[in-house]
């Protein structure tokens, strides 16, 4: 296996530089998304997301409402929850839910059941894996350093305000970090969606915050039932 040490440029005045690995000459990659598919999020998200919304006069959320916002990027969902397209309101909000997020709800994660095992044993078998997240690029480095999970995967794309998983993946594709040949694994129907619009095939997961009907509906590649699985994919 050959590595190449790559510098990828995903937002605006962030570098990440990562290891890539080729495997057999091209890289297959199997790129996963972060929330509801290698960690559940919720608590960590809930308390955030209260805080923030203290702080501006709105009611607080219980853990399953907010289960129900999982996944599309962090503007998107705060525009449902206060039903406002204020763009300044929705940046000040953010960056109180930034605040917690960064100081206390990164660590309220937990991982998810057989993903860590399911993760050693692709990487065993010298398969490249990636990580593409709707969370900032900083923020989804602490949770897989949290659990250990870094050694496993050659780069992060990181989201942010305005930023779409489908424009993550095409510049992935176009940096050649990933060709066609990469598969997209998610939890929800963005994930599946961004892989369908990019040319790549994907796999949906059911122990995050998609269901069956949900991912159904965008057609993936497979569909995954527990952590598991993912030893079979190979």
């Amino acid at each position: 296996m050959n590595v190449e040490r790559v510098t990828i440029q995903f937002l605006p005045g962030v570098v990440l530089q990562r290891e890539v690995d080729y495997f057999n000459g091209i890289n297959h990659f199997l790129v996963l998304d972060l929330d509801g598919t290698i960690s559940d999020p919720l608590t960590g998200i809930t308390h955030s997301l209260n805080y923030a919304l203290h702080m501006f006069g709105y009611p607080e959320m219980d853990e399953n409402t907010v289960a129900q916002y999982i996944g599309p990027p962090l503007d998107i969902i705060m525009r449902k929850i206060t039903n406002s397209d204020s763009s300044e309101l929705i940046s000040h909000i953010i960056r109180h839910y930034r605040d917690y997020y960064n100081r206390i709800g990164y660590a309220e994660n937990t991982l998810y059941p057989g993903i860590y095992e399911g993760l050693q044993y692709l990487m065993a078998k010298n398969i490249p894996m990636g990580i593409c997240t709707s969370k900032r690029v900083d923020f989804a480095e602490k949770i897989l350093k949290l659990f250990q999970l870094d050694p496993f995967f050659s780069f992060i794309s990181g989201g942010d305000i305005g930023i779409q998983k489908t424009n993550q993946l095409r510049l992935l594709v176009e940096n050649k970090i990933i060709d066609k040949t990469a598969i997209m694994i998610g939890d929800r129907a963005v994930d599946i969606q961004a892989a369908h619009e990019n040319g790549l095939k994907s796999i949906g997961v059911l122990w995050g915050y998609g269901n069956k009907e949900e991912l159904g509906e965008v057609s993936p590649y497979r569909i995954l039932n527990h952590p598991e699985e993912l030893k079979k994919i190979i």
